[in-house]
């Protein structure tokens, strides 16, 4: 351990059990000296283990659902309470869509679903900046992260609304980063993870197949979610001060990469047996 975050106190969302990778960045910055308080929506806390993480942090859980202002004034109230005054940095790790819970389509969307897409996934990163800063919650130099993926910027089958979500999400980072940045010196930025097998994405379909895929195009291989869990350190660490409003790729090298060595062996063996995913000729 290095005490990177030693003396230090903040805020993660999100965290449900020990696939979570805001559960790995918990461990990860009490290990590293912080001092945390951890939030989830009532519901999750219900069917998730977060007790068990607040214990081996020695820390508490306040409930909160992350679109709701008045949830958020008070886990912000409470949480400085606990903390006897300002944090030094946010997780978060917040994202839902019904529309790829219900199978829809891209093109056939439930516009009620991509409006709560937007509000979990996206809007409600704004409704967390704006709180903390209405309250002046967060010490100068501080750091706030956002989880962010890939398909922002690229098309990915299946990944649906969710693209939208992440591109609002990067968008809200530069905006409000600009004027925390100027006004607090606070950092805001998000970042674009490997596909990683966490209890969400375990439940989307294909998940395998795009983790061997990015994983045969990227020089490095995926980034794990406890190399997930270390980056965010450095981020709220003082090692990255100067380091804001940016989408910061911890993906291996797949978001630069076009085509691999290893992903090209495999399409050339697919030729010999031309199959669509349905069994249908190509």
């Amino acid at each position: 351990m290095y005490n990177l975050l030693k003396g230090k106190k903040g805020i993660i969302f999100g965290a449900l059990n020990n696939m979570s990778l805001a559960w790995k960045v918990a461990e990860r910055a009490y290990e590293e000296g912080a001092e945390i308080v951890l939030t989830n929506t009532p519901i999750s806390l219900r069917f998730g283990d977060i007790e068990e993480l607040a214990k081996k942090c020695n820390t508490i859980v306040i409930p909160a659902d992350a679109t709701s202002i008045e949830d958020l004034e008070n886990l912000i109230d409470k949480a400085m309470e606990y903390f006897g005054g300002k944090f030094d940095f946010i997780l978060h790790s917040v994202a839902m869509s019904m529309n790829v819970r219900k199978g829809k389509s891209y093109d056939n969307l439930n516009y009620n679903y991509l409006n709560k897409t937007l509000d979990i996934s996206a809007i409600s990163f704004h409704k967390v900046l704006q709180v903390a800063k209405k309250k002046d919650a967060i010490n100068d130099w501080g750091s706030v992260l956002a989880l962010s993926y890939v398909a922002a910027q690229r098309t990915l089958y299946g990944y649906n609304d969710m693209a939208d979500a992440k591109a609002m999400l990067e968008s809200i980072a530069r905006s409000f980063g600009y004027i925390y940045g100027r006004e607090k010196k606070i950092r805001v930025n998000t970042i674009s993870q490997s596909p990683t097998l966490t209890t969400a994405g375990s439940g989307v379909k294909g998940i395998d197949g795009l983790l061997d895929f990015t994983e045969r195009m990227s020089p490095l291989g995926n980034a794990t979610a406890d190399e997930f869990a270390d980056f965010c350190i450095t981020l709220f660490s003082d090692l990255t001060r100067k380091v804001t409003m940016q989408n910061l790729f911890h993906d291996g090298g797949f978001s630069s990469m076009g085509m691999s060595l290893r992903a090209m062996t495999m399409y050339n063996q697919a030729l010999d047996n031309p199959k669509e995913p349905d069994g249908f000729d190509i």
